[in-house]
């Protein structure tokens, strides 16, 4: 679609002989501006018709510029509307090198912009001889990227199952990639990740296992074995109050009466 400035609208149409809209044709438009490096600027707006140069602007003398005997009578047409004309010289010399030099600002940023990768190393295991090393890296930016699996310090090229880069939604990107093993030679297996945005590649492999958790199962057994014995004791004690102070062969009444105070132990004589 045209700037508004420039786009001729139904005028491009009536202006165009009638002897040569049947049929199927193709029109074409380049339109832009420039920054040279001597800090000059240009413009250039032209029309193609079927492949051929028909027509173009020439924005210092604010005229048309016929390439086909076809636009002659376009180019009188257009010229008839100086408003337009003039409009399209500012559109080429000032709106269009605005709009340049702030994509060049943008892109100059987006160049300059780097966000390094965060990565981690996780497996999946097939079965007692066999599991797969993956290998992720994601929130890179820009999208170039070099990561391997080294076995030793050599690239396992061959081996590895590679991802291609993927787009995050937040403009950064993600790749992963993985390995068949041996469990047994995991410790020989890294993960290396080169960037731009790391100042040194970054080196991953899979931490093994730590026992961090291994307690927290314990320590709920162990809660409820306590709770247990406590409310055990406690209706075990509370059941010896019930009973009388008496003697006992029984081991385990002897033992209440032995936590239980007696009156004689207290200091008391029967009466």
């Amino acid at each position: 679609m045209l700037p508004k400035e420039t786009d001729p609208g139904p005028f491009l149409f009536t202006s165009i002989p009638s002897g040569s809209l049947p049929g199927l044709h193709t029109w074409q438009v380049v339109l832009g501006c420039e920054l040279r490096e001597d800090g000059s600027k240009g413009g250039y707006f032209h029309y193609g018709y079927d492949g051929w140069d028909f027509i173009s602007f020439d924005k210092e003398t604010l005229r048309w510029v016929a390439a086909q005997p076809q636009a002659q009578k376009v180019k009188e047409k257009w010229e008839e509307d100086p408003e337009w004309t003039e409009k399209i010289k500012v559109y080429l010399e000032e709106t269009c090198i605005e709009e340049l030099q702030r994509y060049l600002s943008h892109k100059k940023e987006a160049l300059q912009r780097t966000e390094p990768p965060v990565g981690k190393v996780t497996h999946r295991v097939v079965d007692d001889s066999l599991e797969v090393l993956i290998c992720q890296a994601f929130g890179f930016y820009p999208k170039e990227i070099r990561a391997t699996w080294t076995r030793d310090g050599e690239v396992c090229q061959y081996e590895t199952l590679h991802r291609n880069v993927v787009p995050n939604s937040d403009g950064t990107y993600y790749i992963w990639l993985s390995i068949e093993i041996d469990p047994k030679e995991r410790d020989r297996f890294q993960c290396h990740v080169e960037h731009e945005g790391l100042q040194e590649p970054l080196v991953l492999a899979l931490k093994e296992e730590t026992e961090k958790g291994w307690w927290i199962p314990v320590g709920i057994v162990a809660i409820v074995i306590s709770g247990a014995g406590i409310l055990f004791l406690i209706s075990w004690w509370w059941g010896c109050r019930k009973k009388p102070h008496q003697e006992e062969t029984n081991c385990s009444h002897h033992v209440c009466l032995e936590l239980l105070p007696s009156p004689l132990k207290m200091g008391f004589s029967r009466r």
